[in-house]
């Protein structure tokens, strides 16, 4: 079940986010085996003049992509691999990103987090998917 908050700057077209939700949502099933079903995708868009870099405004596109996983489902090497497809993704919907343009993979202990009311801790002890 996890959770994808995007944070870009510029504005992107609807189109576009859509596009990359799509894609992202495909990166999450096929490098991290998560479930397509109960992945989520936010975005929220920055105007220039609202995220900075150094002090300043960076003057190229820029991202924050954190991704919320239940710990322990994943391995060193796929979180890597998702840092890195992730990335490449940004970077070939939006464009040439600043280098400081983040992926961040979060694990969250199965007892702090849950969908439809349950904890992953929960999903676990009775045989229900905790992806």
């Amino acid at each position: 079940m996890p959770t994808l908050q995007l944070k870009l700057s510029p504005p992107q077209p609807a189109e576009r986010l859509q596009v990359l939700a799509r894609r992202l949502t495909d990166l999450v099933a096929q490098v991290l085996g998560k479930r397509r079903e109960v992945t989520a995708v936010v975005v929220e868009e920055l105007w220039p003049g609202r995220w900075f870099i150094a002090g300043r405004n960076p003057g190229q596109p820029t991202a924050l992509l954190e991704i919320r996983i239940t710990e322990g489902t994943n391995t060193a090497e796929e979180k890597e691999a998702f840092v890195r497809a992730a990335f490449e993704e940004l970077w070939q919907q939006i464009g040439p990103l600043a280098e400081a343009s983040y992926v961040v993979v979060q694990e969250v202990k199965a007892t702090d987090w849950g969908y439809g009311g349950r904890t992953q801790e929960e999903r676990r002890q009775s045989k229900t998917p905790v992806l």
